[in-house]
Parts: C-alpha cells; sequence; structure tokens
C-alpha cells in the first residue's frame, strides 16, 4: 500500500514497549496459574517500521491493550492469552521469516498478518499445519473464500464489500445516481474495481468512467479534466491511503464539479482525513467500526479511551476486535471441550451469531464466512476535526 514512512514518536515507541512487555508478562506467570492450562499465544507478523509503520504500530498497541483487558479479567477458561509480536518492516519474506520464527519457538493458536502478500503465501503453510487460525491487516477481496482461505478471516468488509456499503448508501440518498470510480494501478488498487462496477449497475446506479492512476501520482489535471466531463455524482477512491486523492478534489473543485468523493477503509483514519485540510471537509467513506472519539453508547471505547487518554487511529481498533474475536473464537471451542486448532478455531468463529462488540461495532455482528460486512459511512467535519456518521450501519 502506498504510504510515507513515519518517525516514531514518543507515544509510538510507548505503543512498542506495550505491545512486547504483553508477551513477557505472559512468560513471568508463576506456576499455579499455568498449571490450569497452557497460554493460548497469538502470534503476530506486525510491521512496527517501514511504509505501514502508522498502521502497525496501532494495531500493535489494539491486539496487547485486549490480551491484557482479558488477563486482567483471569483470562479464557483459566488460561492467559499470550502475545507474541515480530516486527516485519511491511515485507513479505520477513513476515515469513517471522512466522516461522514464533511458529517454531510457541504453541501459536491464532495469528495477525500484516497484508495481503503475506496471508496468500502463508496460505498452504497454515492449511499443513492445520493449528492455527489467522486475521490480519488486509480486506483482500480475494481471502473472503472459505474454501480457498479456510483457516482465515477478514475483520471488516472485504474491499469489494467495502464499496457495496458505499453503494448502497448513494442508492439510498440518490437513486439513479452517476458514480465514477478512481483506484490505483496495483492490486491494491484493481482489487474491487469490476465486481463493484456490475454491484453499481444492479443497484440502478450509472458507472460512466473508470480512471487508473499510479498509486503515488502527483499530475492528476489530465484525468480530473476527464472526471470534470463525465460529471459524477459521486467519486469513489480506493486504493490509495492520502495522495492522490485531494489533488483530485482541489482541482474538481476548481473546475466546478460538484461531485461528492469517497473512500475506503485505509484512507478514512481521523488523522488521514484532517491531513487534507480543506479539500477533505465533507470527504466521506467506509469505516466499520466506531471511530475513538465516538461518544454513542460504547462501552469498549470508554475502556480504551480510559487506557489511553489520546486518539487512537483505526488501525488499533481493527487490532483491538481482532483479538476480541480471536478471544471469542477460543473461549467457543474450550466451551464446546475441543482442542484449539485451526480448523474448531475457524468453526467457532462462524458460530458468532448476534454479537455485541461493546459498541465498537455499532450493530450486533454475525460471522457466516471469512468476513465481516457491515460498515458505516462516515463524513468528515474540518471545524470539529472529526468524522461525523452520515449513514446508519449497512449490513450486505
Amino acid at each position: 500500500m502506498p504510504a510515507a514512512p513515519l518517525t516514531l514518536t514518543s507515544n509510538h515507541r510507548r505503543a512498542l514497549v506495550l505491545g512486547g512487555s504483553a508477551a513477557l508478562a505472559a512468560a513471568a506467570l508463576p506456576r499455579v496459574v499455568r498449571a490450569q492450562g497452557e497460554d493460548i499465544v497469538i502470534g503476530g507478523s506486525i510491521p512496527m517500521t517501514g511504509v505501514f509503520a502508522f498502521a502497525g504500530i496501532g494495531i500493535n498497541a489494539g491486539i496487547a491493550d485486549y490480551v491484557k483487558i482479558v488477563n486482567d479479567a483471569g483470562g479464557i477458561k483459566g488460561r492467559k492469552l499470550r502475545y507474541v509480536p515480530e516486527d516485519t518492516g511491511y515485507k513479505v519474506d520477513v513476515s515469513v521469516a517471522a512466522y516461522k520464527k514464533i511458529t517454531s519457538q510457541n504453541k501459536v493458536n491464532l495469528y495477525y498478518g500484516d497484508s495481503t502478500g503475506f496471508a496468500k503465501t502463508i496460505n498452504p503453510e497454515l492449511d499443513r499445519n492445520g493449528q492455527i487460525l489467522m486475521a490480519g491487516a488486509s480486506f483482500a477481496s480475494e481471502l473472503n473464500d472459505p474454501k480457498k482461505y479456510p483457516h482465515q478471516f477478514l475483520v471488516g468488509p472485504d474491499y469489494t464489500e467495502q464499496i457495496g456499503i458505499l453503494l448502497q448508501h448513494i442508492a439510498k440518498e440518490k437513486p439513479g445516481a452517476k458514480v465514477a470510480f478512481v483506484y490505483s494501478d496495483s492490486e491494491f488498487g484493481r482489487d474491487p474495481i469490476e465486481a463493484s462496477e456490475a454491484a453499481a449497475k444492479k443497484l440502478g446506479l450509472a458507472v460512466p468512467l473508470k480512471i487508473m492512476t499510479p498509486a503515488g501520482s502527483v499530475d492528476v489535471s489530465t484525468e480530473v479534466i476527464k472526471l470534470r466531463r463525465a460529471a459524477p455524482d459521486y467519486t469513489i477512491f480506493h486504493g490509495y491511503i492520502l495522495a492522490p486523492i485531494p489533488e483530485f478534489i482541489q482541482q474538481g473543485r476548481q473546475q466546478g464539479m460538484t461531485s461528492k468523493w469517497m473512500g475506503t477503509f485505509w484512507t478514512m483514519d481521523s488523522s488521514t482525513v484532517m491531513k487534507m485540510g480543506e479539500a477533505g471537509d465533507g470527504f466521506m467513506g467506509v469505516m466499520p467500526f466506531r471511530y475513538y472519539y465516538d461518544t454513542e453508547k460504547a462501552p469498549m471505547l470508554e475502556k480504551i479511551r480510559a487506557l489511553r487518554p489520546e486518539y487512537q487511529s483505526t488501525a488499533y481498533i481493527q487490532g483491538f476486535l481482532t483479538a476480541m474475536l480471536f478471544a471469542e473464537a477460543a473461549k467457543r471451542t474450550l466451551d464446546a471441550g475441543k482442542p484449539l486448532d485451526g480448523k474448531n478455531l475457524k468453526a467457532a468463529l462462524n458460530t458468532i451469531k448476534d454479537f455485541d462488540t461493546g459498541g465498537i461495532i455499532g450493530t450486533p455482528i454475525t460471522i457466516t464466512g471469512n468476513s465481516l460486512p457491515v460498515g458505516r459511512v462516515y463524513r468528515a467535519d474540518m471545524k470539529a476535526q472529526k468524522m461525523v456518521a452520515a449513514s446508519d450501519w449497512i449490513k450486505l
């Protein structure tokens, strides 16, 4: 995914220390506690440095915090969670090496992967091993296939489902609207486009234009002219983090465009959208979770804010929720008297029906396949410097 390297602040360093401390604390447990059962181990290929560090640092802290909450409450049926992360720098070969190191030194039950590339590369090993259930940072549509990826799941809607949620909102707000897709020339960018065009047409929406740009493109003047001529009511960006989205919006508005502008998950962190400045006012997008600062009834967000008084990214929330679902799958497997292997953990995960996440997702969730096809449209309010809800929760 295109993104700029991030310098580690003191807060980020603190997050790294907290993440590592989860493993250290578990290692120091007295023998009397360990006697109740082996630790339930969550391994992690986490990009805490490199181009994806802005997400990895949050993911790491979110997983570590939920592990601490569970262990402080006594663990799961007398067993403690133990989190064992390794930094990958967002490189597939390093992620694979981290996986091999962690699984050779620990009896791993659950694993967090840092990318689509890693998820696809490690899948044959997951199938061969049979002992691990994996989730991660990817929302790739390809992974949303229980037959091909039986030991993996996505903590949120896949990229096609994310755009599907936006299209449902558009169809309700303006039936028959014209929708343009602008996406990066990358596996990430191309992922949902073909299926999303078909979904738009089924909803009675027109797709007059699709534009593909290099992932890090700067000069978009030619593309903006094409966009203006197509005059879409809505423009959906996918396959970018930030650039060149602000450039499209600024130039489009200068040329008189009245399109509403939208994005998908990796663009929608509050801090990312706020970097758009004036161009970002009114920018909308899909988010599977509530934001850190949402004040609607959400007891788990209140716990997070008590743990961390400073804003936490949507990547943090995703990591936190992943650990919650990992723990729930483990609990249900143990309740059924079954061993914690990949098949049983996935089967237990798929028994989740009308599950309350403590308000992290504002509607009860049900997991029948490999994804969580639910989300909400949020809109940027630059005066308030916040993302505010623009729709109800939408389930596909």
